[in-house]
C-alpha cells in the first residue's frame, strides 16, 4: 500500500464525514477522480466505510454519506432522534417516520419509476398521509390511543386522527393544526440533514435525498411499504 493512496483515501474519508461536498468539477474534484481512477484508494475507502458501517452513494457525479442499518456512532438511537425533534413519546417518533416515508413517495413510487415533482408542501403531505392512515381509523371509537402498542400503525393513525380536548373547540381545525405541526417539525428535521431546502414554503430535494432514496429502493425494495401491508391485512405489527 502506497501512503499517498492511504492519505488520499483519507482525505476522501475526511471531508464525507464532515459534510463536504465531493463532486467532478466542483472544489474538491480531485479527491473524486482519485476515488473512481486509482483502484487502490477505492478499495481503502470501501474497506474504511464498511468498517464504520456507511453506505457511499454516487449520484450526478457526487459523492454522499449515509450512516447505515444500526449504526449507533453516525446514526441516531429512537431516543436521540426525539431529543433532537423535540418529541416526547415514541408514538410521536413513529409518525415522523411516516410522514418521512410518505414525503419519499411523493418522490418516487418503486424502483421503477424514478420520476419525481419538483417541490411539494406541507398541505400535500398532510393530505397523502391523511388517506394513507384512514384505513386504520374507520372505528376509531373502538379503540384506546394509550391501549395500543406505540409500534402499530393504528396508534399512529389514532395519534394522527386524535379527538380534540374540549367539546367545543372545532375538531377539522385542530386536527389540520396538529397535523401540519408534525409535518413542520418532520421538514425541519429533513432540512437539518441536508436533504431538502424551503423556499416560500416549498420544500425542494436535494441531491443527497435523490442519491438516498433511489439506493433504498434498489437496497430495500420497499420494506416499509410491506410491514404497512401486513399490518392492514392481519393488524400485526
Amino acid at each position: 500500500m502506497e501512503m499517498k493512496n492511504l492519505e488520499k483515501a483519507m482525505d476522501i474519508y475526511a471531508k464525507l464525514v464532515t459534510g463536504e461536498e465531493i463532486k467532478r468539477g466542483g472544489a474538491n474534484g480531485n479527491l473524486y477522480d482519485d476515488y473512481y481512477g486509482n483502484a487502490e484508494v477505492y478499495e481503502i475507502v470501501s474497506v474504511i466505510l464498511k468498517k464504520l458501517n456507511l453506505n457511499l452513494y454516487e449520484y450526478k457525479e457526487s459523492l454522499f454519506l449515509s450512516a447505515g442499518d444500526g449504526n449507533r456512532i453516525f446514526g441516531y438511537t429512537n431516543d436521540e432522534l426525539k431529543k433532537v425533534m423535540g418529541l416526547r413519546y415514541n408514538k410521536e417518533l413513529y409518525l415522523c417516520y411516516f410522514i418521512i416515508y410518505e414525503i419519499l413517495l411523493s418522490f418516487y413510487s418503486d424502483s421503477a419509476t424514478y420520476q419525481y415533482k419538483e417541490y411539494i408542501r406541507i398541505e400535500d403531505i398532510m393530505e397523502e398521509v391523511g388517506k394513507a392512515l384512514s384505513v386504520f381509523t374507520k372505528e376509531i371509537a373502538l379503540y384506546n390511543l394509550e391501549e395500543e402498542e406505540t409500534e402499530s400503525f393504528r396508534t399512529i393513525a389514532l395519534l394522527w386522527d386524535e379527538l380534540p380536548a374540549s367539546t367545543g373547540e372545532d375538531r377539522s381545525e385542530i386536527r389540520a393544526s396538529r397535523a401540519a405541526g408534525y409535518v413542520k417539525l418532520t421538514f425541519n428535521f429533513l432540512i437539518g440533514e441536508k436533504l431538502f431546502v424551503e423556499v416560500n414554503k416549498r420544500y425542494y430535494p436535494t441531491e443527497r435525498f435523490q442519491a438516498i432514496v433511489e439506493h433504498y429502493f434498489e437496497e430495500y425494495r420497499g420494506q416499509i411499504y410491506e410491514a404497512l401491508s401486513r399490518d392492514r391485512q392481519s393488524g400485526e405489527e
